[in-house]
């Protein structure tokens, strides 16, 4: 089995929520870092205006790449 390395810059789908960092699966976010030939990632997520909401460093399976069939969806933050 191939296993899928994202690339620095590419846009990724959270798989799981993580409530400590306010983040529900299904969140889209950005590879900044990549770990140990893709066994793991450092993720930001980004409000719509451009602030930083978490960076998070993920496992591999935590997240996955878009795909060109998916819209995103806008969603509140919970209050800090």
């Amino acid at each position: 089995m191939t296993t899928l390395i994202m690339k620095e810059h590419e846009r990724v789908v959270l798989t799981t929520s993580l409530p400590a960092e306010g983040l529900e699966a299904g969140d889209v976010g950005s590879v900044v870092h990549v770990y140990s030939d893709g066994r793991a990632y450092e993720v930001e997520f980004i409000t719509l205006d451009g602030h930083t909401a978490a960076g998070v460093t993920l496992e591999a399976g935590q997240v996955r790449p878009v795909t060109g069939r998916e819209i995103t969806h806008a969603r509140a933050l919970a209050a800090a």
